[in-house]
């Protein structure tokens, strides 16, 4: 039977959820690595672009819809000249 059946013919249930907060631990070796190369992270993180008046847009001509195609086929010869 499936959970929500048992439920609603009166059944009990219990959710339990465990959340581990313990902080992970941080190597020596790690920090001494970024403190090494601190002029490659920001001083600040970047935000999120800020709101505009006008939300970009692609008017689609009515009755388009999506094109459906295969992906492009290569003669595995091809294909193994383009590995190299």
């Amino acid at each position: 039977m499936k959970a929500s059946k048992l439920l609603n013919q009166g059944s009990w249930s219990i959710l339990a959820s465990i959340v581990d907060t313990r902080e992970p631990e941080v190597s020596l070796s790690s920090e001494l690595l970024v403190r090494e190369y601190l002029d490659v992270f920001p001083d600040e993180l970047p935000r999120l672009p800020p709101s505009r008046e006008i939300d970009f847009v692609i008017e689609l001509e009515p009755g388009t819809a999506p094109i459906s195609r295969a992906p492009y086929k290569m003669a595995l010869a091809e294909l193994k000249d383009l590995e190299v």
